[in-house]
């Protein structure tokens, strides 16, 4: 017997075009001049960075599934779950391991989905809730920055943060997302992480720089997710697509690079911004870890790394930790 998914709704249409109205005000008004990587994700933005997974050079999303599909049985078995809880959920592709693997423990009872997109959210929700009858879902349409205290309360719980998100936020922003997400759990539970790991400056700025354009045509997207929500006229052909590691910080920095100096208009806030030939708008940060670091930051927000599976390469990792 299928069970109907459960799905509340706290990120509508409305609520997303004021962000998306303050964060653009926000952004092009600082200096440097940024924008954040959420709003890649439109129609278009979500299936381009579908060809970006599939793209030789990049190698973050393969190297996660292979360590899920290597070790789904060892995570479920030290963080003996009932309730498993995606933040990010997407189409929870990668997850059906972990689900599979707590199907066959016997323990699990509750898989809870975030997502930021309710069509994505519920779609997945709909097609667990036939692959695995009986099983409780309960999703939750949100934005990671404002909407986690609405996930429901209860279980023993997993929580699991994939592909490498983690590391589209900055030092502070990343401590403060990870007290949230401490916020939800009680001691015992576990949080699996996924983060892409440090490694040779070639191989990092080729999985963001890819021959065919992929990622710049991705990249550029966001200029026309604002000239169709705000009335902007952006033309994408004036920037160029940038991504270079940043040794210091141990990311990549991605950006569009004015190639001319130029006015654009946003017609829905009124705004005019200026862009001198040269300038560079940062659109992404993708952070790269060591375990130390990595377990430094964990141990800030009160949780002890367990265990860090890697891929066969060593691209990739996957941390647990248990609250304590």
């Amino acid at each position: 017997m299928t069970t109907e998914a459960e799905i509340d709704v706290h990120l509508g249409p409305d609520q997303l075009h004021a962000a998306l109205r303050c964060d653009v005000v926000e952004g092009l008004g600082s200096m440097p001049k940024e924008l954040p990587p959420k709003w890649f994700y439109d129609h278009r933005g979500s299936r381009l960075f579908d060809e970006i997974t599939r793209l030789e050079e990049y190698y973050p999303t393969e190297a996660e599934r292979e360590i899920l599909l290597r070790h789904a049985p060892a995570i479920i078995a030290e963080a003996g779950a009932d309730t498993i809880v995606e933040l990010g959920s997407g189409t929870s592709d990668k997850t059906l391991a972990l689900l599979d693997a707590a199907r066959h423990d016997g323990r699990l009872r509750r898989f809870m989905p975030f997502d930021v997109s309710e069509e994505f959210l519920r779609a997945s929700a709909h097609r667990l809730a036939e692959r695995y009858p009986g099983l409780s879902i309960h999703g939750v349409v949100g934005d990671f920055d404002r909407h986690l205290h609405h996930l429901p309360r209860g279980g023993r719980r997993l929580v699991v943060f994939l592909g490498g998100t983690i590391g589209n936020y900055e030092p502070v922003a990343r401590k403060e997302l990870l007290a949230q997400i401490v916020e939800g759990m009680v001691p015992g539970d576990h949080l699996l992480l996924g983060t892409d790991l440090v490694k040779s400056t070639a191989r990092v700025e080729l999985a963001y720089n890819d021959p065919g354009g992929i990622t710049a045509a991705f990249n550029k997207n966001i200029l026309e997710v604002i000239n169709r929500e705000l009335g902007a006229d952006f033309d994408p052909q004036r920037f160029d697509h940038v991504a270079l590691w940043d040794p210091d910080e141990e990311w990549i920095d991605i950006g569009l690079r004015s190639r001319i100096e130029q006015q654009v208009s946003i017609a829905a806030l009124d705004l005019e911004v200026s862009f001198g030939a040269g300038e560079l708008m940062r659109t992404e940060v993708s952070s790269k870890f060591r375990t130390d670091r990595l377990s430094e930051e964990l141990a800030a927000v009160g949780l002890d790394l367990k265990a860090l599976y890697s891929d066969r390469r060593g691209d990739f990792g996957v941390s647990l930790s248990v609250l304590v």
